[in-house]
């Protein structure tokens, strides 16, 4: 899948396709999706929320040039399986998830897979994660109108956000970087996400 969905596409940071590699992706989805497992498209996970095709993951992961001493926060944990690849190039993840049932079953799915380096907090994603700010990295995987402002005032210097805004039908990958006292914006191309859902 790696080679033939990902690296075939652009992708080309090495430690990023070795984290694309060691995450087995079926650990993260029902049973009854095994042989969907290595497909690149969404698959639902259950109250309305997907779990993002690889090629996604592995896009959202290079754009955010994430070093291995690095603390990332992602927002919309989902099944845990963007954490679990995040987990493989960053020291810490906090992943914040407002579906208290997602969130346990994430946390299950991550301790089978003895990844021990992710902190699962429920909570609403869209006011970020203050205790742990600021954070090298932050990830967004639902789509907003806009982007946050607590997500941008806790994103730390030189640090980058990668995020999808606008309608559905209509998102663009959105790729921020904070420089000083402003922010440097790269559009990476359209996607489509599920909507990032909370008070801002």
């Amino acid at each position: 899948m790696v080679r033939r969905t990902i690296e075939e596409r652009g992708i080309s940071d090495a430690r990023v396709l070795d984290a694309m590699r060691t995450v087995e992706r079926e650990r993260f989805i029902g049973a009854d999706q095994g042989a969907a497992a290595y497909e690149d498209h969404p698959l639902p996970i259950g109250a309305g929320q997907t779990i993002s095709q690889p090629y996604v993951v592995a896009a959202m992961a290079e754009a955010a040039t994430i070093e291995s001493d690095d603390r990332v926060l992602e927002v919309g944990t989902g099944s845990g399986y963007g954490a679990a690849v995040l987990a493989q190039l960053a020291a810490e993840v906090t992943t914040v998830e407002r579906i208290p049932e997602l969130a346990a079953r994430a946390r299950h799915a991550l301790a089978a897979v003895h990844i021990h380096n992710v902190e699962v907090c429920d909570g609403d994603g869209t006011l970020g994660w203050p205790p742990g700010a600021p954070f090298d990295a932050i990830v967004v995987t639902a789509a907003t109108p806009t982007v946050p402002p607590a997500l941008l005032e806790q994103l730390g210097t030189g640090a980058h956000l990668v995020i999808p805004v606008g309608p559905r039908g209509h998102q663009r990958l959105l790729c921020l970087r904070r420089q000083g006292n402003g922010v440097e914006q790269e559009d990476l191309g359209a996607v489509s996400f599920v909507p990032l859902i909370g008070n801002r």
